[in-house]
């Protein structure tokens, strides 16, 4: 199994080992683009996969900070207390880079950027860049994908369709 991001398209490809997609989703990438250095804000290219798969049993709409759960469950509500925060919503699963000196290790290294892909709020929009470099995605979508996923699943982000 291997999951394709295209950035342009904003679409997460969800493949078996025949090349035959499975799922599509709908996603948000980040504001700011594409790019490797630490502290862009950008989405970073390349291959990687999934290190870690977090969250699993949480309820749908736990708010995570630091990989941890907060206890608190987001609504409308919480969401307007707290405007400039960035929701990571439901499930994490944490990308690591492949590729030495594009996406792992030193000033470009994905996971110590702590790129993820994530849930969000119902009212984050998807098909338009709006992230801080994660990946967004639908919790109900994420809920789905990251049943059908393992920890070691590559991770293809390109910058062009598929």
């Amino acid at each position: 199994m291997k999951i394709v991001i295209g950035i342009p398209s904003q679409e997460l490809g969800l493949y078996d080992d025949n090349e035959s997609v499975i799922r599509r989703y709908r996603i948000s990438s980040a504001r700011n683009g594409v790019g490797q250095a630490s502290d862009s804000f950008c989405t970073p290219l390349g291959k990687h996969i999934i290190r870690a798969k977090i969250g699993a049993g949480q309820a749908i709409n736990t708010v995570f900070v630091g990989r941890r759960p907060t206890g608190e469950i987001y609504t409308p509500e919480l969401g307007a207390s707290f405007p400039g925060r960035d929701w990571i919503l439901t499930r994490i699963l944490w990308l690591s880079g492949r590729e030495i000196g594009f996406n792992r290790l030193g000033a470009v290294d994905t996971m110590r950027r702590y790129i993820y892909i994530h849930g969000s709020p119902d009212t984050t929009e998807m098909g338009k860049p709006g992230s801080i470099g994660c990946i967004r995605m639908r919790n109900n979508d994420l809920l789905e994908l990251f049943d059908l996923v393992c920890a070691g699943t590559e991770v293809d982000i390109q910058n062009e369709g598929r």
